[in-house]
């Protein structure tokens, strides 16, 4: 067997001896069912340790380059990988266009994509979806995933309960006991890949088409653009400094309203305790189930946080919440927690929706749950969200004066209206994103707006977890520059 050995490389012997050989199958010198050599008399052959021919012959074998024949020999496969594992060549293939004359139907889904994904490089990017890279735990996380791996056992290769991993479910319970005096038991706590699915969870249980919906306006395209394709009756409730005009909801039929009650969204309003009271009301003289979206309520600034809804109205309302602001959004790992009466049918959704979570993020997450790791860390983020938001508000009072902002008291992002002489917001989008500053309307920072164009035209949102305070004072200056 030629199989050439050299021992200034780094790499290893077996490394070398399963690459030659390999090489030779496939190049066809050594021809399917031929015998090779043994690995004692090969070792000789190469003066190299029988070790490094049975290591290299076992990975041969593992990979389905040999077969072994026992009491006769070891031999080239007849079917190897590559063959195995590809189209064969000059097979058919399904051509990409569409032929003319196709009687099938398009897509039956009817539906936009919403405003999630940003890829822009600006040196300074106000992007409202954002959070500080710098800010998660990787070392922690690392040793959380590692723990994780090395107890696995047969949870990397099973399914796993759909609703998720019973420790993590446990944690979260426990967590929103402590921080948003909501009581329930693990088994009312879904995971989810964040919260637009678990959004997409709740509907699938609670609404058919047709159904009467409340929404808030403006809202996120997220919930805009899932409530639309649906085909449900959109109930739009314009918002406030105080949240949602509850005021509006007399004599609306609706199945459910969707809230956000901590830290709206686009607009950064929280809802007042008095409107509160109203839309819980409401709710309970009307029928209609509540969805509070508290997608960043771990980060308030001013005062103490109200209550949640859910621990205002246990059964009427699904609280959906989320590790994407608190931890970072590429984990997609999400949760709603559901009223008791609700699990069963939540349970089966869940399962036909997708069987479930991946298991070593939620191991991972559990694991930093349950042992404080998570709070710490949300006490170490929430000061440093804190002082970029200080940064931003002085900046823009500084730079503008006297200016016209919502949304400071909590959350990553504030929105700030135009005096009507520096507007419209998207002109000033454009000038800003000309001088590498990322700066965001209502549309393109991902909210939707129902009817009219009072915010689309008047404010601006602006994102400041990403950015330290040197970058956020001297985005500002250079946007007044800009509107100058």
């Amino acid at each position: 067997m030629l199989v050439t050995l050299d021992r200034s490389l780094s790499t290893s012997l077996q490394e070398q001896l399963f690459d030659g050989i390999r090489r030779q199958i496939l190049d066809g010198r050594l021809k399917p069912g031929a015998a090779v050599p043994s690995s004692r008399s090969l070792a000789q052959e190469l003066k190299v340790s029988r070790n490094s021919v049975t290591f290299a012959y076992e990975r041969l074998i593992d990979e389905g380059y040999l077969v072994t024949r026992p009491m006769v020999g070891t031999y080239v496969a007849s079917l190897l990988p590559e063959e195995a594992m590809s189209t064969a060549e000059g097979a058919e293939t399904v051509r990409p266009e569409r032929p003319a004359g196709d009687k099938r139907a398009p897509a039956a889904f009817k539906g936009r994509q919403h405003a999630i994904l940003n890829t822009s490089r600006i040196p300074i990017d106000f992007w409202t979806q954002r959070t500080d890279p710098r800010a998660f735990p990787l070392k922690t996380w690392r040793r959380l995933v590692l723990h994780a791996l090395a107890t696995a056992g047969h949870n990397l290769t099973e399914y796993g309960d759909p609703c998720g991993l019973t420790s993590l479910r446990s944690a979260i319970a426990e967590h929103v006991a402590k921080t948003r005096d909501i009581h329930v038991r693990p088994e009312q706590v879904v995971i989810v890949a964040g919260a637009q699915l678990a959004l997409n969870l709740a509907m699938r249980v609670l609404v058919r088409e047709g159904d009467g919906m409340v929404v808030e306006n403006p809202c996120s395209q997220g919930a805009a653009y899932l409530f639309e394709s649906l085909g449900l009756r959109l109930h739009p409730v314009d918002v406030d400094a105080e949240g949602l005009v509850t005021d509006a909801l007399a004599g609306v039929d609706a199945a459910a309203a969707y809230v956000m009650p901590s830290h709206q969204f686009p607009m950064g309003d929280t809802l007042s305790l008095a409107r509160r009271r109203a839309l819980i009301d409401w709710a309970e003289a009307s029928g209609a189930y509540l969805i509070e979206d508290d997608y960043d309520s771990e980060f308030h600034y001013d005062g103490p946080l109200l209550p949640a809804l859910k621990a205002m109205r246990p059964e009427g309302v699904i609280y959906l919440g989320t590790f994407s602001k608190s931890l970072g959004a590429g984990l997609r790992t999400g949760y709603a927690i559901v009223p008791e009466h609700l699990t069963r049918a939540v349970a089966a959704a869940k399962a036909l929706l997708d069987n479930g979570q991946v298991w070593l993020e939620q191991a991972a997450i559990a694991e930093f749950v349950h042992s404080g790791g998570f709070v710490r860390h949300l006490r170490r983020v929430r000061q440093r969200y804190l002082s970029r938001r200080n940064a931003l508000v002085a900046a823009l009072r500084g730079r503008f004066g006297a200016v016209d902002l919502r949304g400071t008291s909590g959350g990553t992002h504030l929105s700030w209206r135009l005096p009507a002489e520096l507007g419209p917001a998207h002109r000033v989008e454009v000038e800003a994103r000309r001088r590498n500053i990322g700066v965001y309307t209502v549309p393109s920072g991902g909210g939707h707006e129902y009817g009219g164009s009072r915010y689309e035209d008047g404010w601006l949102l602006l994102g400041y977890a990403s950015l330290n305070e040197e970058q956020i004072e001297a985005g500002i200056a250079r946007l007044a520059e800009v509107m100058g």
